[in-house]
């Protein structure tokens, strides 16, 4: 498509810039792996379906490979990156290491934080009982994500929100289907909560760190 003498698609009012449509259309099909590792996704295709031309695409599709979704393709498109044994080993230990840290650094506003991981908390409640699975994972990624951004550093709460892209994608396979999983990943986040509402800043960043871990091992159990 000549995209120079092709008119603009019409965009609604308020509607977000076509290459930011791509790109969230895009990167949530891959997150939740409605595109799998390996699935080659052409232009032509997305422009298609979103009814834009080429240019946006492309714009959009750099993005998703700057954060090492899909790489790009000349002349064939955009290659949906498999997940690795070796990512999610990366992706493991650095959000560890993330997360605990921010634990530490949240503690000082634990008894602000405490109100604000409520609402996350009766979201994956809800989820857990009527929700899909990506409900969960999302309830679940926004609670964590509250502890990380608590820390004030703002580097960091970009790196988290990098890294729970990758593992949501890794996470779909390991809570798919088993609701005890689901449980067990709700009655952790409940003993955070309260371990923040108490006194004991150790017992606080303990459980951080085995919730992560205990993940983490289920992930690898899965193998992506």
């Amino acid at each position: 498509m000549d995209t120079a003498r092709t008119p603009a698609h019409p965009r609604t009012p308020g509607a977000p810039p076509a290459a930011d449509r791509v790109y969230a259309h895009v990167k949530q099909a891959v997150l939740d792996r409605t595109l799998p590792g390996g699935h080659l996704l052409t232009e032509g295709e997305v422009a298609d379906e979103l009814g834009v031309s080429r240019t946006p695409v492309r714009e959009g599709l750099l993005r998703l490979q700057a954060e090492g979704l899909v790489r790009l393709i000349p002349k064939r498109g955009a290659l949906v990156v498999p997940v690795s044994p070796q990512e999610v080993e990366d992706v493991l230990e650095a959000r560890e290491l993330v997360e605990v840290h921010a634990a530490r650094g949240a503690w000082a506003v634990r008894d602000e934080l405490v109100h604000r991981l409520t609402p996350h908390l009766l979201a994956m409640r809800r989820a857990a009982a009527g929700g899909t699975t990506w409900d969960f994972m999302s309830a679940d990624r926004a609670f964590h994500a509250e502890v990380v951004r608590a820390a004030g550093n703002e580097v960091l709460a970009g790196v988290y929100d990098s890294l729970r892209d990758r593992q949501m994608r890794m996470g779909v396979l390991n809570l798919g289907g088993a609701p005890d999983r689901t449980a067990r990943a709700l009655a952790d986040h409940e003993a955070q909560r309260a371990a923040l509402a108490g006194e004991d800043e150790q017992a606080w960043t303990d459980l951080v760190r085995a919730h992560v871990r205990q993940a983490g091992d289920r992930l690898r159990a899965v193998r992506p």
